[in-house]
């Protein structure tokens, strides 16, 4: 569904990604794991997926964005500008791909989790590849790594979206 078929106007398109955008860097701060070398288990991403598959790629990508640099803001790590982009304005970024896919939500959702993973993985391998243990490929220890964080948050974000995309569909199933 984009902005056309749901018929709303700018203005409430609008208000709605500020309040993903909100969201979405509240729940960046509410944490049920946090890993060592930075990353935590938590909620952030299932507003942006929700507001994407309803708004669409376009709006869902500059939300996610927009997330990024709020939470480069309130307290980013970050050690390179480059860095900074791929883990953050980027990452949340690629969570707009879920509005690629229409009524294929979940495979939507899951596509754009895994594109936020691979600008992850990146960052941790242009910029953590120290953190690796001796002898290890610094690409298998970012994607461990990367993928500790991202599939648990994946599974809790995509089962919350989805049920938050079916109530305000107003289907009950």
């Amino acid at each position: 569904m984009n902005e056309a078929a749901i018929g709303d106007s700018r203005t409430r398109v609008l208000s709605e990604c500020a309040l993903c955008v909100a969201l979405t860097v509240v729940l960046s701060m509410l944490n049920v794991f946090t890993m060592p070398q930075g990353g935590s288990i938590n909620l952030e991403m299932a507003p942006i997926l929700v507001f994407s598959c309803r708004r669409g790629v376009k709006w869902g990508t500059a939300a996610g964005a927009m997330s990024g640099v709020i939470q480069i803001i309130y307290g980013g790590y970050v050690v390179h500008p480059v860095q900074a982009i791929l883990d953050y304005p980027l990452a949340f970024a690629c969570l707009g791909v879920s509005g690629l896919f229409g009524r294929r939500t979940i495979a939507g959702m899951t596509v754009a989790c895994a594109s936020r993973l691979v600008s992850h993985v990146a960052s941790g391998v242009i910029f953590f590849s120290a953190y690796a243990p001796d002898g290890q490929n610094p690409l298998v220890y970012s994607l461990v790594y990367n993928a500790t964080i991202m599939i648990p948050s994946t599974i809790i974000s995509i089962a919350v979206a989805r049920l938050l995309l079916i109530k305000l569909s107003g289907r009950h199933g």
